[in-house]
């Protein structure tokens, strides 16, 4: 891939995870809902789906990084991309680029929020089902 064609995908590419990110946000956020109402067909579906967008995002991260390591070596960043940009374009890609960050931190947030509701539902629901291991233990 020519290095004009390089940085062009590198930039859709950034466009597209930021919507992505949005989504995921969206479904983290249904996830958790279902969790709440014990939703189990939901939380199936959800599943399946925060999957699928977590592996196309992981697939553009990987390319970005490998396309990125090409264009600048194993110490290359976005910024360097940036710097070739157009002044106009280079701030607007650094906002985005801010922007996409600050999502995946939101979305890494909520996922392990998501994660602590259900696997304290699943721990009560355990001591439901099977009693507590020391409720009756000597003294």
């Amino acid at each position: 891939m020519k290095r004009g064609e390089a940085i062009a995908r590198l930039l859709r590419d950034l466009i597209s995870d930021v919507a992505d990110y949005g989504a995921l946000r969206l479904l983290l956020d249904s996830q958790f809902d279902a969790a709440l109402r014990h939703d189990a067909a939901t939380l199936r579906d959800l599943a399946t789906r925060i999957s699928d967008a977590v592996q196309a995002l992981d697939a553009r991260r990987l390319l970005r990084a490998r396309l990125v390591t090409g264009l600048y070596g194993s110490d290359g960043r976005m910024e360097q991309v940036f710097a070739e940009l157009p002044e106009d374009n280079r701030e607007r890609c650094r906002a985005m680029w801010s922007g996409l960050q600050a999502r995946v931190a939101d979305c890494k947030r909520l996922n392990a929020r998501n994660c602590l509701l259900m696997t304290d539902q699943y721990e009560i629901m355990q001591r439901v089902l099977h009693g507590e291991d020391q409720t009756y233990a000597p003294t």
